[in-house]
């Protein structure tokens, strides 16, 4: 009988911001731009689960920008704070839907790090805007990442890459071990 520890580990999947992989899926029809290597390389191990939470919970592109106002994504998620679209509209459940499906995509597909876009409502890690339109960053989390945390996903930017694979490096080993 061959031991655990000759067996490789799992693949551990990473759930990741579909404008984080060049697909033009923002608001303004944008994607994000900036160091793909490790990407790619997850991308060619198999690793990558890709969404969009606003397209996941069927809002179109374009859409009207939308900001968090009066908190952050765990109080969209208690209902203490909404997402407006930059018109007035209250988009909160569309947000939330969008948090409960890559929250299921995460879990189906066993994804233990999500790499998400910094400064959204929806996927913000650590800044999101200030939910009155005037560009303020403040610290903070998206609705997704919120989600995702309270359920033991760890979420990191996309500044913040070199740290995710350190963090699936180690939780290999440790498999390993």
């Amino acid at each position: 009988m061959e031991s655990v520890k000759n067996k490789q580990p799992p693949t551990n999947k990473v759930l990741v911001s579909a404008c984080l992989m060049g697909q033009p899926v923002r608001y303004n029809v944008s994607a994000v731009s900036g160091e793909r290597d490790i990407l790619r390389r997850w991308e060619s191990d198999g690793r990558l689960v890709i969404i969009c939470p606003e397209m996941a919970a069927g809002m179109p592109v374009p859409r009207p920008a939308a900001e968090i106002q009066a908190g952050n994504g765990e109080f969209v998620l208690a209902g203490r704070a909404l997402v407006r679209e930059i018109s007035g509209a209250d988009v909160s459940a569309e947000f939330v839907l969008g948090a409960q499906l890559a929250l299921k995509l995460a879990r189906e597909n066993g994804c233990k790090v999500a790499i998400l876009t910094e400064g959204s409502p929806s996927c913000g890690s650590s800044v999101i805007y200030d939910g009155h339109f005037s560009g303020t960053l403040l610290s903070g989390s998206g609705v997704v990442t919120a989600l995702l945390r309270s359920q033991g996903i760890q979420v990191f930017s996309q500044n913040q890459l070199d740290a995710a694979d350190a963090y699936l490096c180690e939780i290999e080993q440790k498999w390993r071990n």
